[in-house]
């Protein structure tokens, strides 16, 4: 694994990383294997990176989206990470319905939902239970609690190791999310984390020791590239670069 941490002076700056390097993940992936697969995060930190993407010109057919977690509500719901993300990037491009993958809460029970989508992912990546398929970018954030998608503390997700999608909790609402050995068989995992309240959580997860159920965000140790971009307020206490 390749640990890199850049500290960017503010949210645009930020961004601005963050689509850079993204776009050079496009470029290598489409160069090297015809097709470009990312996992996407919710919350108000990514949105202006997905509005940058969408004014950028790219071969769309080769780009395909998923979501590394989902609340479990209608996908118009304003509380829908797929909503806010076909608001601000994929109703202003064009890219094929058949191009994005999002995941199904129309389950009566989510454990059902989860299974369905993992079977699409296996259907995707051609992949046999058991096995972990790549994708070329997961892209996280990170709550000040120190989870990361719908991972959090001492939740029953956590101990999920042999599926590549399971049912999240947060305040007893259900959600859908990887697990953390998929999201650590990503070829690149990036951190867009911005805000002075996420620097408790920050300093246990980069602590020599700390409890990785009281800060799942410590179990993303992926086999690529892990990318930690973070603005000054949320960074400012962590070194640039951590080999």
């Amino acid at each position: 694994m390749s640990t890199k941490i850049e500290v960017l002076g503010d949210q645009t700056t930020l961004i601005a990383r963050a689509l850079e390097l993204i776009l050079s993940k496009i470029e290598i992936a489409i160069k090297e294997r015809g097709q470009f697969t990312i996992a996407l995060s919710g919350g108000s930190t990514p949105k202006p990176l997905y509005e940058a993407i969408s004014s950028q010109k790219l071969p769309w057919d080769k780009i395909h989206v998923f979501w590394g977690d989902e609340r479990y509500v209608a996908p118009e719901h304003p509380d829908s990470n797929q909503l806010m993300t076909r608001r601000a990037w994929l109703d202003r491009v064009d890219i094929g319905p058949g191009n994005i993958h999002p995941i199904p809460t129309d389950e009566a029970d989510p454990a059902m939902a989860a299974a369905k989508y993992e079977r699409h992912l296996q259907e995707f990546f051609h992949s046999s239970p058991g096995e972990f398929p790549p994708l070329d970018v997961n892209l996280l954030g990170m709550g000040d609690d120190g989870h990361t998608a719908s991972l959090f503390p001492h939740t029953e997700a956590l101990k999920v190791t042999d599926k590549l999608i399971t049912v999240g909790n947060k305040d007893a609402n259900p959600r859908i999310t990887f697990t953390y050995p998929f999201i650590n068989s990503a070829r690149c995992v990036i951190f867009v984390v911005a805000g002075a309240n996420k620097r408790p959580a920050l300093a246990q997860v980069f602590a020599p020791v700390a409890d990785e159920l009281t800060y799942p965000s410590r179990l993303i140790q992926p086999e690529g590239e892990l990318w930690w971009l973070l603005d000054a307020a949320a960074g400012s206490d962590l070194k640039k670069d951590a080999g």
